[in-house]
């Protein structure tokens, strides 16, 4: 293992890797677990228990459970808790777990309790979310993708154009995430992992890094990126999305309300884009200009347009304003060819190749 424990002064990151590399049968080529985990004690000497007692299940796992994957994550917290240690990356390798999806395992981390986000390339390949962001900018795009359509990368184009614009942004540092929170993965309590690896293969086929996050408010998301970065953080939505950020009944189990919400959310650095969307049944594009906000919160949405917290995307394809997910969706299970139009080509390549989405040719 590698580790940085607490300092004198507890002003550095407290986190560490481990790993073991095992023969799982005699004769058989070897079988590799790396995780990378944040230490949340505040006493060096708790934290250095903290991460001998993982150490020992690690061992555990890999010598009793390598069969179980599944199980040998949710041993690794076995005499602690996700209030003194996080495990925020796995990867598993070698011949025990050839057929083991770390993808899956990164979003069991997630639905476990054990991470608050996991983060996998567009290759599949598991991302410790510390190396990735740090000292980078973030921009991150918030939706279902259930698929991802022209619409979804016509957001990210844009707000990209108006991210890297503003004075501060270095070009070559910017990271953009495409990120699903476990609440929309969800379908009868339970997350249908079918559904995500169906999710994860057309993001992938953009080329886009995929964060898994388990955080249903946006400030949670800001939050969980500042921990890594000091730069800029962009957030980019609909203008309907913007909307419901104003309804307070989202902010009910906060203390202060939508005033703690907002507070928190643009507490470091954040911004957010808006991408407009056209009303279907009068055919008005709606902006932050003409967007409806409660009268109660029109101040507050008004102070933060003036602040420069809000920020509209000017430049964007109209033609892709009337695409929605589930509509395309519909076409797909209805075996109605036109949905093809209203994705990428690497995307419905992708879903016609691997049959996602109940597509049946």
């Amino acid at each position: 293992d590698t580790v940085s424990a607490r300092n004198y002064h507890g002003t550095n990151e407290c986190h560490g890797w481990l790993g073991i590399r095992f023969q799982a049968a005699p004769g058989e080529k070897d079988s590799e677990i790396i995780i990378h985990v944040r230490m949340l004690d505040h006493e060096n000497a708790l934290q250095q228990e903290a991460l001998g007692i993982v150490g020992v299940n690690l061992i555990y796992g890999a010598m009793y459970l390598a069969n179980n994957p599944d199980a040998l994550l949710q041993s690794l917290l076995d005499d602690l808790s996700i209030d003194r240690l996080e495990i925020d990356m796995v990867d598993f390798s070698g011949e025990a777990f050839k057929h083991v999806d770390n993808r899956i395992m990164s979003l069991r981390l997630v639905q476990l309790g054990l991470s608050g986000a996991a983060m996998f390339a567009s290759d599949g390949t598991v991302l410790q979310p510390s190396e990735h962001l740090r000292k980078k900018n973030v921009l991150v795009e918030r939706g279902r993708f259930r698929p991802v359509t022209h619409v979804n990368l016509d957001m990210l184009d844009s707000s990209m154009k108006a991210f890297e614009a503003e004075a501060d942004t270095d070009k070559n540092s910017t990271v953009t995430l495409m990120e699903i929170t476990m609440n929309n993965l969800r379908s009868g309590g339970e997350v249908d992992l079918n559904d995500f690896i169906s999710r994860a293969e057309v993001l992938e086929a953009t080329g886009h890094t995929v964060m898994i996050s388990d955080f249903p408010e946006y400030y949670r998301v800001a939050a969980y990126l500042s921990r890594y970065t000091n730069k800029r953080i962009g957030l980019t939505m609909g203008a309907q999305s913007l909307a419901e950020l104003f309804e307070e009944h989202y902010y009910e189990a906060l203390d202060g309300g939508i005033l703690e919400s907002f507070g928190r959310l643009f507490k470091n650095n954040v911004k957010l884009y808006i991408y407009p969307y056209k009303d279907q049944n009068t055919q008005t594009l709606v902006t932050t200009q003409n967007l409806n906000i409660p009268e109660r919160q029109k101040a507050l949405y008004d102070y933060l347009i003036q602040k420069g917290c809000i920020s509209q995307l000017t430049e964007f394809t109209e033609e892709y304003l009337s695409i929605f997910s589930p509509d395309v969706l519909r076409k797909i299970t209805e075996n109605d060819a036109d949905w093809e139009n209203l994705v990428p080509s690497v995307v419905a390549d992708k879903i016609k190749s691997f049959k996602l989405f109940g597509y049946q040719g």
